[in-house]
């Protein structure tokens, strides 16, 4: 059993990894001062912009919970539209921008990262 010290956003941790026997010439290693990439936010879910309006992405698998808002009605910028439960956490998807709301999917799907949600024209 190997011990190190991983340092995240400014938090020291102590860590025991067991070592199994393998080649370590094939082993990559990461410097100790890369940053760490962090998992997108339920506040601020993933979008993309096109011609037939802004695409609401879901940020993470999950399950569709509840809307909101009601189909067509106009939405404010970082206003929630909809209920995202994942991992037994209900997440609020808010709008990334002001307009009409068009859903893309239904109350009880189960959805995958990147899924389309809403478009907001």
């Amino acid at each position: 059993m190997r011990k190190f010290i991983v340092s995240i956003e400014g938090k020291n941790y102590e860590v025991a990894v067991e070592e199994i026997g393998i080649d370590q010439t094939a082993v990559n290693t990461v410097p100790v001062s890369a940053p760490v990439a962090k998992a997108p936010s339920a506040q601020a879910p993933a979008t993309a912009n096109s011609a037939e309006g802004e695409k609401v992405l879901s940020p993470f698998p999950g399950l569709i919970k509840s809307f909101l808002v009601k189909e067509g009605e106009t939405v404010k910028k970082d206003q929630p539209v909809l209920v995202l439960e994942a991992m037994k956490m209900d997440n609020d998807i808010t709008a990334p921008c002001a307009g009409k709301i068009s859903f893309k999917t239904s109350v009880g799907n189960n959805v995958e990262t990147n899924a389309l949600l809403a478009v907001i024209l």
